[in-house]
Order: C-alpha cells, then sequence, then structure tokens
C-alpha cells in the first residue's frame, strides 16, 4: 500500500510538473491572439489615414489615424489581445460621428506589423505612439484610451506621460491576478513573464480618470475594475455597465459616458439599435452612485 501511494503521488507531480512546464513553455501563444492579416481602412469608408511608426528596438508598426475636428479630443487608442485595427470598425464609426479623432496602432506582431508580442515590446509601442502624436497634438488634446489587455498599456503610458484624461475599458489589475484566478494550481506570480501590473501603476497617474466595466463580464471579472479604480487618485469616474459583457460595451452605450466625461456634444446614443442603455456611474469626487438609465435607445 505504501509503494502505491508513493508512486501515486510520484505520478500525481510528474503529471503536475508536466501541466506546469506547458503552460510556462506555450504562455504567449494563450495569452496574444494577433490577427495577422492587414487589410486597408478604406473598407470602412471612414478617412483614415495610414501611418508607418518605427520602435525604439527596430520593429515596424502600422498605426491608423483620424484627425479629430476642431475642438475635438483624439483618442490614442490601445486594443485587446485578440483584437487589431481592421475588427473595431463599429468603435472607430462612433469616435468619428462625434467627430472625435483617433490614434491607434496595430502592437508587434498584429495586423502587418514586424516582431512578436511581449509586455515590454507593447509599451515600447505605445511610447512610439505616444511619440509620434504628441509631435502633433498637444497633450492636452490626447485621452489615453485602453481596452482589455490594451488597459495595461495604456496605464503604464499615463504613469509616464501627460494627457488630458485616461479611459480604461474593462480592466485589471494586473494580468497575473487574472490569470491566477483561472489557475489557481500554478504559482502564476513567478512563472509569468507578461504580469502587466497596472495597480503599480495607476497611483502614479495624475489626470481625470473614466474607468468603464461590464457586470457581467466574462473575460476580466468586473470586481477587477472595481479594485484598480479604488487604487486611483481623484478626480475619478467608475461607469458599471449593467448587463454588458466584455465584448459589448460599445454596442451598450459606453461611448455616451465617454463623450459626457470628456464634455464633447452628441446626439441620441451611440447604443446599438434596441441594445440597453443603462449604467451605474460613481460620482468623480462625491463617491456617491447614481443610476442613470437612458430609456433611448440606439440607432
Amino acid at each position: 500500500m505504501l509503494k502505491f501511494l508513493k508512486r501515486a503521488a510520484l505520478t500525481l507531480l510528474a503529471l503536475y510538473l508536466v501541466a506546469v512546464a506547458g503552460l510556462y513553455a506555450f504562455q504567449r501563444r494563450m495569452m496574444y491572439h494577433p490577427p495577422t492579416a492587414a487589410t486597408s481602412p478604406a473598407e470602412t469608408g471612414l478617412p483614415i489615414q495610414v501611418v508607418p511608426l518605427t520602435t525604439t528596438d527596430g520593429e515596424h508598426l502600422i498605426a491608423w489615424w483620424l484627425p479629430a475636428q476642431p475642438g475635438k479630443p483624439t483618442l490614442l487608442y490601445f486594443g485587446g489581445n485578440g483584437d487589431s485595427l481592421q475588427t473595431q470598425e463599429n468603435r472607430w464609426t462612433r469616435i468619428a460621428a462625434a467627430g472625435v479623432g483617433f490614434f491607434a496602432i496595430n502592437y508587434r506582431g498584429y495586423g502587418g506589423s514586424s516582431g512578436h508580442p511581449t509586455e515590454a515590446g507593447l509599451h515600447a509601442d505605445a511610447e512610439a505612439a505616444y511619440a509620434w502624436l504628441s509631435a502633433r497634438i498637444p497633450p492636452s488634446e490626447i485621452v489615453i484610451h485602453g481596452f482589455s489587455l490594451g488597459t495595461g498599456v495604456a496605464s503604464k503610458l499615463a504613469s509616464d506621460h501627460p494627457a488630458r484624461a485616461l479611459i480604461l475599458e474593462a480592466p485589471y489589475t494586473a494580468t497575473v491576478d487574472v490569470a491566477q484566478t483561472q489557475f489557481p494550481w500554478v504559482p502564476t506570480h513567478i512563472l509569468m513573464k507578461d504580469q502587466f501590473r497596472s495597480r503599480d501603476w495607476i497611483g502614479k497617474v495624475r489626470m481625470p480618470l473614466l474607468v468603464i466595466h461590464g457586470d457581467a463580464d466574462s473575460v476580466i471579472a468586473f470586481h477587477f475594475g472595481r479594485e484598480l479604480f479604488s487604487m486611483a487618485h481623484q478626480p475619478k469616474t467608475f461607469v458599471e455597465m449593467v448587463g454588458s459583457d466584455h465584448n459589448t460595451l460599445a454596442r451598450d452605450g459606453e461611448y455616451d459616458h465617454i463623450w459626457r466625461f470628456l464634455d464633447v456634444p452628441f446626439q441620441g446614443s451611440t447604443a446599438y439599435q434596441g441594445a440597453p442603455v443603462r449604467a451605474i456611474v460613481t460620482g468623480a469626487t462625491d463617491g456617491r452612485s447614481q443610476d442613470q438609465t437612458d430609456d433611448r435607445l440606439g440607432g
């Protein structure tokens, strides 16, 4: 019996080590899902310009730029781990309709950009994007905006550079925190290479902050957004999108709240026709929550 138990324990240990080794070896393939095909922004029907960027470590990135109308801000946008510029047409359409500009990149390894994604690489990509945009637009007109994985990229950039505001859409405290909930039996804090510790950077951000998170998020749990928000300085606003999942925020009317936050005039709602437009907004200064149900339906 003792020999059997010993053999069973050794077998389980071996299986555990093999599983952990596999996760370690393939972690970046699990973390990044880069679409590699590049297409033209002409397919969007918007007057978007293609801008080539070169990073300090020699990678060549593809960026899209839509200049803002006079008096409107420009969003410096960083997308999620499976996004590319070509898959965000609904986002670009909403931004263009408000007269707001945007500058967005395909990370290294994404959508025709060279290289392979890593945390250090994505931060270098963000630095290149900020340098290009801030050479043409004053920081007071730049709004740093990150979605999902891009919230870590945006948080780090905002902790190092001035801008008008920071918008974090479906954020996390750190990717290593999210991974720990998914793999509680793995010492992720030791083995994970790209940890994107937004919780270490958010306290260094000195600009107005807007956090938007769906309370039905099935990818990055809602509580991560709340926790990160609690670590940030004032002024700050938290928008809880009631019933929204990870990838339905734009459909459900998040840009209604973004335009209010930025004092950008808009008419109607940015929500898709028939989609719910309801949110609980925590005020920037008083800390109180207000249910801002909007009965208008998007067109």
